[in-house]
């Protein structure tokens, strides 16, 4: 095992990984609610299996974890698990749920918007309950969900995006507002993009909730479903039903990538990887009041990391505390700010640890 430390005013990192991973292939997981089915796409929109999942009952939301797919049936207040491949896990992993809609992962937590009783419920992606209403109150009809960190953020039909931490406290419930029936919603590094229904947008935000661009892409067609790979952005139009690709600059590549699909909404992607030579290295470390901010590249592609802390250097690693654990993006990348140093602690040691 490889590990490399840098210190930074009173903060010392250590990336500890094993092989890092290169993309070897990407496919797209579509949830067509008027057939009841999870299509498999390529990303260069080529069909590998229109039907991959059938016998769902109004699926909306999509999220992958490894080779793990959870779909949210809306209609049957249900979570399924199914494999990558399309094999049943637990077509009822979760059930009693209102009207779910949109879904999340970190970790082996499982995070899911009930839009019918305006909660966030958490989850092991094994199917335990953590806690059914984690976040409550939810008057605007939570639709999107989407994690960076410890912050989980919420698109809500009344026109806002909420942010709370994934252990479920307010950070700001009006975090954006003004939008027009938010649906999807997807995060690249601190860049957030918010699908508008209403005006058929994509507007792209600060994951802090400055405006970079209200209306990045326009003309859509319902954009229910956003996913993002690499500088890809994925848009799931349910009323055209097509799968448009853009840059996440706003540039077209292909506004009908997929077409031909039965009322899409919720949309993922899933990575195979292949080991390859070179360890995850930093690219970037700060530290300002409370935030620490660190970049790293070479990563495992989305693979998990977990963020150790310790004030001793000398502890064994299992006796390391846990702050957060997330996941590389689609290119092995890692962007993350979070507030966790205490500016009062002389020296603090951090690892990054797979």
């Amino acid at each position: 095992m490889k590990t490399t430390k840098k210190i930074l005013f009173g903060i010392a990192l250590a990336l500890t990984c094993g092989l890092a991973a290169t993309l070897k292939a990407q496919n797209l997981y579509v949830a067509n609610v008027e057939s009841n089915t999870i299509g498999e796409y390529g990303l260069d929109g080529s069909t590998v299996n229109g039907t991959l999942i059938s016998g769902l009952d109004y699926p909306s939301g999509l999220a992958i974890s490894s080779n793990d797919l959870f779909v949210a049936n809306t209609y049957g207040g249900t979570i399924g698990e199914y494999t990558t491949s399309g094999e049943t896990v637990n077509a009822s992993l979760i059930t009693g749920l209102g009207s779910p809609e949109g879904v999340a992962i970190s970790g082996n937590n499982l995070f899911v918007a009930d839009a019918l009783s305006g909660t966030i419920v958490e989850y092991t992606t094994s199917g335990a309950t953590v806690n059914a209403s984690l976040i409550s109150g939810l008057q605007g009809s939570p639709e999107g969900i989407a994690i960076s960190g410890n912050d989980l953020f919420v698109a809500e039909q009344d026109g806002t995006v909420g942010e709370y931490t994934t252990s479920g406290a307010t950070v700001n419930a009006s975090l954006i507002s003004g939008l027009d029936f938010p649906v999807g919603i997807a995060i690249s590094g601190t860049n957030l993009f918010v699908g508008n229904g209403g005006n058929n947008t994509i507007g792209e935000y600060t994951t802090s909730g400055a405006t970079v661009n209200a209306a990045l892409i326009t003309g859509l067609d319902g954009p229910f479903g956003i996913a993002i790979s690499g500088n890809d952005l994925l848009v799931a139009n349910w009323f055209s039903g097509t799968i448009g690709e853009y840059t996440t600059s706003g540039a077209t590549i292909n506004a009908s990538l997929i077409s031909g699909l039965n009322e899409p909404s919720g949309i993922a992607i899933t990575i195979s990887s292949v080991p390859s030579s070179g360890p995850p290295r930093f690219t970037g470390i700060s530290v300002s009041g409370s935030t620490l901010t660190l970049t790293a590249t070479n990563g495992t592609v989305g693979g998990q990391y977990v963020l150790l802390e310790s004030t001793n250097l000398t502890l064994p690693l299992n006796q390391w505390k846990p702050v957060l654990t997330n996941n590389f993006d689609s290119n092995g990348n890692l962007n993350l700010s979070t507030n966790i140093v205490n500016p009062n602690n002389p020296m603090v040691f951090y690892i990054l640890s797979p």
